[in-house]
């Protein structure tokens, strides 16, 4: 924003910080006198995370606001409606809990706090419009008073204690301080919200007599918690993902205590620790059988449209793409991150650049991820173009090898132009790749500046194919896959990527100067990395698979690559052996030489590692290795064990687009490709895609009554949208109209259940 949207308004703060969260309070009137009351709202944002309340009520579903974005440069401003909250002639008090959020919580797992700055300050204005055409504002100024709350202590990691008992201390003075207007900004960012809730499926006793809680749902939230006991009793929950030994796994969350603690007030209590947030499945009580009451777990995450759905005749897979949904729904807390859960909770870019194709087609992420591109663009531009390792980034400075100043890495900083196109392929709206282009472009500049004497990306430290399962587990960076022949086909993507950003937008030499260095550099890449039989340098299934996806092999090349691309796959008995950088391609790379029934047959194992076999052993979530928890029901021995990372299922975008058939074959849809490559091994698929244009489905079924198996499409469309009929649905498809087949996925609707049955509770349960 170039001016403030607040008038009147300065920051206000504490005189000196405490552990509680402090509460800004102002009483205000709604004069009587110029007629009624035609519009009233409220602008806030806070540099912590806010909780706005008229009367002692919250006004808005929103929580954790105003979220996480590049503090330095970018401190988002929401906009809330509250003339249902107010009434003309009424006196009414305002208040604002602030807690420590990002801005100055823990952030990261090095022991940083208080990146962004020492204080939390909010920034509000109440703008009241009244039928006479005139208007009144009361923003934060020294006319605030601050005092204590019921939060004793706050924080992402940490958790959240709330004194049940606590009542308004004496009100302080604030400190007011001036307002920066350049660093405010609206955003395309949908709000945090509260999703829905999940009760328990079972509940006991441990051995120390606390009581274990299982939700059935590895998630992310908090619990909701109602209860009635002793005034002062303290009631502590703990959680985690998983259970080892019938005891909470808290190892994997590292320094992370993950602890809320709420003390009762003698009366009937609510606790929601709505300043903090944690990812798990199981919570431990202790302190519940002195009390009465009920125990649910809230899902809280961005508020992001489903678009896309997918269920299939393989119970584990369709189960296995559920898994990739709630693993993004948790991971969506504002921003693309890692994991929900330890010491990190960081937006990696990596994951997200792999994955965002899967996003895209399962919700509408265009707000959502536009908004995390402009935080990117900041970041980046601060680093003289190098996209850093998370955005937003907390980590300035920090380089994985000791001693070096951090740089770009491969397919991380790639982010820079595969998630604009993702997001270009899936709305079809210019305005994304207008935004994102220089960005892109200054990202080539910068890394093709570092290229070695040989034309290839070599040298630099690599994430490469990260978490490789032949890897050791203290060492995840050691993987198979040659650094530098991922780095350089990565790069070529991005060359020919960005080409195609250029000629979409006009910028015809910018396309051909992209095309050509692409070009220089699959040359290079030849000459550097690929033997004359067309074995590529460190012989892994990784490279071979990005090689071939990335289109730095081609012709005889590609031939060979992916020759030699089966040949390992069935070696290693179609088990995966490929890390971040790797798998995501495998499937797609194996299908594009002909390799079909090794892509299923890739999918669809069950032995380690594999995308099944988590989830035959319980996982309600992708896993952030292949073997976080083993077979012999251990957890992996490595330092980063998280059991909700989306990177690794990011193979149902090929689901999507190759089993089920779905894709675009044009931005936007605008014109839609209907190609489903069945396999015997499912005897059916179906989903359907909100696209820009209108509601895309298909289903297939497999037939087994001829003398060969045939299939049956059905398939539906909007009226006026071109279509790319395959084969198979040239062959044997059928045009529904929308309600002929959305009765029809009713009908054979998935067969996994989200939430198990759930028992009733009682005292203690």
């Amino acid at each position: 924003m170039s001016e403030s949207p607040f008038t009147v308004a300065s920051f206000i703060r504490a005189e000196s910080e405490s552990e509680s969260a402090p509460r800004f309070v102002r009483r205000f009137r709604v004069p009587d006198d110029r007629g009624a009351l035609t519009a009233a709202t409220l602008l806030l944002t806070a540099e912590g995370v806010v909780e706005p309340a008229i009367d002692g009520r919250v006004v808005t579903p929103e929580v954790l606001i105003p979220g996480w974005t590049s503090y330095e440069w970018r401190l988002r401003v929401v906009t809330i409606d509250l003339l249902d909250r107010l009434r003309v002639g009424a006196e009414h008090e305002i208040s604002l809990l602030v807690g420590n959020g990002w801005f100055r919580g823990r952030l990261g797992w090095m022991g940083a706090r208080a990146v962004y700055g020492p204080h939390r300050r909010a920034l509000a204005e109440v703008q009241l419009t009244f039928a006479d055409g005139t208007s009144e504002v009361t923003g934060t100024d020294a006319t605030w008073r601050v005092t204590d709350s019921a939060v004793r202590s706050d924080d992402l990691y940490d958790g959240e204690v709330i004194d049940a008992r606590h009542r308004p201390s004496a009100a302080r003075r604030v400190v007011v301080e001036a307002v920066d207007p350049a660093r405010l900004v609206t955003t395309t960012a949908p709000p945090i919200v509260r999703h829905e809730t999940v009760p328990p499926v079972r509940c006991w006793r441990d051995s120390d007599g606390a009581w274990l809680f299982d939700f059935g749902q590895n998630l992310v939230g908090w619990l909701r918690v109602r209860a009635r006991g002793e005034a002062g009793h303290r009631l502590t929950v703990r959680h985690a993902e998983v259970l080892i030994d019938g005891v909470l796994a808290r190892g994997p969350l590292r320094s992370a205590r993950a602890e809320d603690v709420f003390v009762l007030s003698g009366g009937d209590d609510d606790f929601e620790p709505t300043l903090t947030f944690h990812g798990f499945r199981f919570a431990r009580i202790a302190g519940w059988d002195e009390a009465e009451g009920t125990v649910e777990a809230v899902v809280v995450g961005s508020a992001l449209t489903r678009t896309g759905t997918f269920a299939c005749s393989h119970p584990t897979l369709t189960r296995f793409h559920e898994n990739v949904v709630w693993s993004l729904r948790g991971n969506t807390v504002g921003i693309p991150t890692d994991c929900p859960q330890r010491d990190e909770r960081l937006g990696w870019t990596g994951d997200i650049a792999v994955f965002a194709p899967s996003a895209c087609y399962l919700f509408d992420m265009g707000g959502f991820l536009r908004a995390w591109l402009a935080d990117l663009r900041a970041e980046q531009a601060a680093a003289s173009g190098r996209v850093p390792y998370v955005v937003p980034d907390p980590l300035k400075g920090w380089a994985v090898r000791h001693g070096e100043q951090p740089e770009s890495t491969a397919i991380w900083s790639d982010a820079a132009v595969w998630v604009p196109w993702a997001l270009w392929e899936a709305g079809g709206d210019l305005e994304v790749l207008r935004e994102s282009y220089a960005s892109m472009c200054a990202h080539l500049d910068h890394v093709l500046a570092r290229l070695s004497d040989r034309g290839v990306w070599e040298g630099d430290f690599q994430f490469g194919d990260w978490l490789d399962p032949t890897a050791p587990p203290d060492d995840p960076t050691a993987a198979i896959a040659d650094p530098g022949v991922i780095a350089t086909a990565a790069l070529h993507r991005s060359l020919v990527l960005t080409a195609d950003a250029a000629e979409a937008l006009g910028h015809h030499a910018d396309a051909q100067h992209w095309r050509s260095t692409a070009d220089r550099v699959r040359q290079a890449f030849a000459s550097a990395y690929v033997m004359p039989d067309g074995a590529i340098h460190s012989d892994a299934p990784a490279v071979y698979a990005l090689a071939i996806v990335s289109g730095i092999v081609t012709g005889a090349g590609e031939a060979a690559a992916g020759a030699r691309l089966v040949e390992l796959v069935r070696a290693a008995r179609h088990r995966i052996i490929a890390g971040f950088a790797g798998a995501s391609y495998l499937c797609d790379a194996l299908t594009h030489v002909g390799a079909l029934e090794d892509a299923y047959a890739l999918l669809l194992n069950t032995a380690e590692p594999s995308w099944l076999g988590p989830v035959e052993r319980g996982a309600t979530t992708v896993w952030e290795r292949w073997d976080s928890l083993r077979a012999d029901g251990s957890l992996n021995p490595g330092e980063m064990t998280s059991f909700n990372h989306y990177a690794l299922g990011a193979v149902v975008d090929w689901m999507h687009r190759t089993l089920l058939g779905i894709a675009p074959g044009a931005p936007g849809y605008a014109r839609v490709r209907l190609d489903p490559r069945p396999s015997a091994a499912l005897a059916w698929a179906q989903g359907g895609l909100q696209t820009p244009h209108g509601w895309v489905a298909l289903r297939w079924d497999r037939l087994d009554d001829g003398p060969e198996p045939g299939y049956r499409v059905r398939y539906c469309a909007p009226a006026g949208v071109e279509l790319e009929l395959g084969q198979v649905v040239r062959g044997c498809g059928e045009r529904l109209s929308e309600n002929d087949m959305r009765d029809l996925l009713s009908a054979h609707g998935q067969t996994v259940p989200l939430s198990p049955e759930v028992p009733t509770a009682g005292r203690g349960a």
